[in-house]
């Protein structure tokens, strides 16, 4: 290997290793570092609301307006 040619891999590595440090260092200075905690923030009660209940059972299909709720059972005669 030529002289030359180390000498530019060298200073490759070095600048790709100084790149590296120098973005790690930006990104890791702008991430909100605020550690979770199971406390609730004022003014909630820290549980969730439940879904309204759902107009039709498990497995039954969803019908479309003006149709009747066996329209999508019927069969072709």
């Amino acid at each position: 290997m030529d002289p030359n040619d180390r000498v530019a891999l060298v200073l490759s590595a070095v600048a790709l290793a100084v790149a590296i440090v120098v973005a790690s260092t930006a990104t890791l200075e702008r991430v909100n570092t605020r550690t979770a905690s199971s406390d609730a923030p004022p003014g909630t009660v820290g549980l969730a609301r439940p879904h309204p209940p759902l107009d039709r059972a498990a497995g039954e299909p969803i019908q479309t307006t003006g149709t009747p709720s066996n329209a999508s059972n019927r069969q072709r005669p």
